[in-house]
């Protein structure tokens, strides 16, 4: 029997509500974009709408930023975290979902309890590793983007794996069973089955490693040169340069945050059926 779920609020005031966070959320979202083509002096005075259009912000941020090294590094960095704290994640949840094995609940328990750690705590041993690791390989290891990968790669591991144990539980058993009758191997059912029923949470799981390498800039600033230095460091660079001025060019740091924004944004929009199921830990009906 179906039931109607009965809403908390009337339509009308439902309509309110939303209509008063959208204008939460949307504006400073415009006041970055009038900004972004608003003259500087303008945009000092407090002016919200531009007067005249300023597109040239767009083409001048490209030398003044650096964006484009800055976009590529975070591009191969972040991508790549992405990538493989996913399958590696997707791996070792399955392991720990379908098989049995000691040590099992307290490798489980121990992802949550990596998920209290600050990041900030791990700061100067991460740094003082990798010091002492290029001193004994000769191998330059700070400011590199190697270093940059095995770190986000580090924190996004536990959340990554623990999204994918949740998911990999609403997944039937009973796929498995029927793979072995058919004699699959472990490998070949993680690879044929698992992987391909479980996208939402490996969306989930990789958008997560994405943005901890998008949007950081403790860890980044510490372990990159001006060669492999990542977007949000370089736009932080140029903020701080700002400081003391006359008047900062405020239209083109408008318009270099609006374009770092501007990847996360369209992932979002491009995996957003993924991630609702992912999150909801819909499974397999």
């Amino acid at each position: 029997m179906r039931t109607d779920v009965q809403r908390l609020l009337p339509r009308s005031v439902q309509a309110v509500v939303i209509a008063v966070l959208l204008v939460f959320v949307l504006t400073p979202v415009l006041y970055m974009l009038f900004a972004s083509v608003n003259d500087d002096l303008a945009v000092a005075r407090g002016a919200f709408w531009p007067k005249s259009l300023h597109l040239d912000n767009y083409s001048k941020i490209w030398s003044t930023v650096d964006l484009g090294a800055g976009l590529g590094n975070s591009v191969i960095v972040a991508g790549s975290v992405a990538v493989v704290s996913a399958l590696v994640a997707v791996a070792t949840a399955y392991v720990l979902v379908r098989f049995q094995f000691l040590g099992r609940g307290l490798i489980l328990r121990g992802l949550l309890a990596l998920q209290s750690i600050p990041g900030t705590l791990m700061l100067l041993p991460v740094f003082v590793l990798f010091a002492n690791l290029s001193a004994v390989l000769g191998v330059q290891v700070i400011g590199t983007r190697w270093a940059l990968f095995v770190t986000y790669l580090t924190f996004a591991l536990p959340f990554s794996t623990w999204v994918m144990v949740t998911y990999l539980r609403g997944l039937p058993t009973e796929l498995d069973e029927a793979a072995r009758l058919d004699g699959a191997s472990s490998w070949r059912i993680l690879r044929s089955i698992i992987i391909p029923l479980s996208w939402p949470g490996l969306v989930v799981a990789s958008i997560f490693a994405f943005l901890l390498g998008w949007n950081d800039v403790l860890f980044a600033s510490v372990m990159t040169n001006p060669d492999s230095r990542t977007v949000a460091v370089a736009l932080q660079v140029f903020g701080a340069t700002q400081e003391g001025g006359a008047i900062p060019v405020y239209g083109q740091l408008m318009a270099s945050a609006l374009i770092c924004a501007l990847p996360v944004v369209v992932l979002y929009l491009v995996f957003q059926r993924f991630l609702v199921g992912g999150l909801t830990a819909g499974g397999v009906k």
